[in-house]
């Protein structure tokens, strides 16, 4: 299928500029399928696991290809109430040093708070209860310019999770150093997941 553009129709004016408009209906949804039309995603890695692991690494993440990137995360687990956090690689090379700056509100069934913290040496996201199978950790991240060294790679984020009682979480943070971020370490705040599932995506540039 070869796609057009749906420019001005009327008898009495002409299109002066080729495809000069907006397309139709239809072949948004045929370039959308195909995975053409900006703002779709393309899935790069998935990992599952139902045994203890203390860290997952996403090592290939095609930061050349994508400005934005989409991590979700679902059902996860502990081996003891903890957090669901992590570091960039910059150019192979884990960045691991007090660095990294991270806002975070939350809500719960009886109060809300906020936790801000400037030069750790993990951004953090939502707590999770232990082992617990109602209190699991679920929710998405999304990361800002991890491919361009010019720029402060960043992340916002929603989830719930909890570990004394319900929760929902958001926030955001960077990384206040412009590398090339290439890779991305996830980790339990305190021991290991003990299931979990994992997915990043990429998601497509608009092109005009």
């Amino acid at each position: 299928m070869s796609f057009g553009y749906l420019g001005d129709t009327s008898t009495k004016i002409k299109q002066v500029k080729k495809n000069d408009g907006v397309i139709s209906i239809a072949e948004s949804y045929e370039l959308e399928k195909a995975g053409h039309l900006g703002g779709s995603l393309e899935l790069i890695a998935e990992q599952n696991y139902s045994t203890d692991v203390a860290s997952v690494d996403f090592l290939s993440i095609k930061e050349n290809d994508y400005d934005v990137h989409l991590f979700t995360f679902k059902n996860v687990t502990s081996a003891s109430n903890s957090n669901l956090r992590f570091q960039f690689y910059e150019s192979g090379v884990l960045e691991t040093a007090s660095v990294y700056d991270f806002g975070r509100q939350f809500q719960t069934t009886s109060s809300n708070s906020e936790n801000n913290e400037e030069n750790e040496d993990k951004l953090n996201t939502v707590n999770y209860a232990s082992t617990s199978s109602t209190r699991v950790g679920n929710g998405y991240i999304y990361f800002y310019n991890l491919g361009i060294s010019s720029k402060y790679s960043s992340m916002s984020f929603q989830a719930t999770g909890g570990h004394s009682e319900d929760q929902f979480v958001f926030g955001g943070g960077y990384l206040p150093q412009a590398s090339t971020v290439d890779g991305i370490r996830f980790s339990d705040g305190s021991g290991t997941f003990t299931n979990f599932n994992f997915k990043i995506y990429g998601i497509k540039k608009w092109v005009i």
